[in-house]
């Protein structure tokens, strides 16, 4: 019995560790207003009003965030859409964004931190069809070996609509809206980015 329970205490010692350690690896997403850049470092202030450092990686990608339209929203475009679901089981689009062309985008469906409930969609555009209250777009997603899934979902006057150009670190400055969707903690609490995107005529909706 005692090395049963010694067994089980050592068993669980190791998912308190592996639990922690994966926390603790795990990526942090950060929106926010960069208020200071120094170099490859940037203080930025997050919605949440916590002050961050961001240290960009030697390579770090740069997007800026622009103005675009239901017309640049064709079949066969990548596109990330965070949607909230409405009482009747269908998807409102609160915002879509393009991703550039050959991105390697991870294809997806599943909950996102913009707002409470809401969902985000990675997936091809097949189909745009005029619907009552807009335009339902189809979009197909493929996670790993699995058949391909797809959600519709409707786009209204009100759905943002925004696409990438390509940027330099040079073009961040003082008091642009910023976006990281995966940004590592280091041990001083600093943030490493590997790609960041900021506003360039809209503040980044995603």
């Amino acid at each position: 019995m005692t090395r049963t329970l010694r067994a089980l205490a050592v068993t669980a010692i190791v998912a308190v560790f592996a639990a922690v350690n994966a926390w603790a690896q795990a990526p942090t997403r950060v929106r926010g207003t960069i208020e200071k850049v120094d170099g490859d470092l940037l203080m930025v202030k997050s919605r949440e009003g916590t002050d961050l450092k961001l240290k960009l990686k030697p390579d770090a990608s740069v997007r800026a965030v622009v103005k675009a339209s239901l017309e640049d929203v064709k079949p066969g475009v990548m596109v990330g859409i965070t949607s909230m679901p409405q009482a009747d089981g269908s998807l409102k689009a609160v915002e879509i964004h393009i991703f550039p062309v050959g991105l390697n985008v991870n294809q997806s469906h599943g909950p996102w931190d913009l707002m409470p409930n809401s969902q985000m969609t990675n997936g091809a555009v097949q189909t745009s069809v005029a619907g009552v209250d807009g335009q339902v777009l189809t979009v197909t997603y493929k996670r790993g070996d699995n058949p391909p899934e797809e959600k519709k979902i409707l786009v209204t006057p009100q759905t943002i609509i925004v696409k990438y150009d390509a940027a330099t670190k040079a073009e961040l400055k003082a008091g642009q809206r910023i976006f990281v969707a995966n940004a590592t903690k280091l041990a001083d609490g600093t943030l490493e980015v590997a790609s960041i995107s900021y506003g360039k005529d809209i503040a980044p909706p995603m």
